[in-house]
């Protein structure tokens, strides 16, 4: 249904996690080298338990790679950078949301380049950078909600 980008992750439960998100939601998870792990490590696998097997999974060689190949009117950037909130962008089956690692977010440069599809999750001011796998869960059920009858 959507299109989870996880730019350079680092934190294998993490991406478990989110693995099993994109396999109850019908999402793609798509991984851009580098990663701060392997993807056969056992901590990925116990994170996504028994969904992994059933991920429909892309891992990208590169960021550029990966830009080169997907069209970027469909992309939505998650980014503490931002003044906008997820809430008020739309979205469609197909789109990409994109997140950064979880050590440094997305490259400046990208969401410079993109900054009219950059997106954030408000946060009081005490706060600190919400987990990854939670940030995904809330920008893609917000994409589900808003196409729930293509959904079902």
């Amino acid at each position: 249904m959507f299109n989870i980008v996880l730019v350079n992750p680092q934190i294998p439960p993490n991406t478990g996690n989110i693995g099993r998100i994109c396999v109850n939601t019908s999402s793609t998870l798509h991984l851009v080298k580098p990663l701060g792990f392997s993807i056969e490590e056992k901590d990925v696998k116990r994170a996504g338990l028994d969904y992994w097997e059933r991920l429909d999974l892309v891992v990208w060689e590169s960021l550029d790679e990966f830009l080169q190949s997907v069209d970027p009117s469909r992309f939505h950037l998650a980014t503490t950078k931002s003044k906008r909130p997820y809430f008020e962008a739309s979205y469609r089956p197909g789109d990409y949301l994109i997140f950064g690692s979880e050590t440094s977010g997305l490259p400046t440069e990208l969401l410079q380049k993109y900054q009219e599809r950059t997106i954030t999750i408000p946060m009081s001011e005490e706060g600190r950078s919400l987990n990854l796998a939670v940030s995904v869960g809330i920008v893609l059920y917000e994409a589900i909600r808003q196409n729930f009858e293509e959904f079902g």
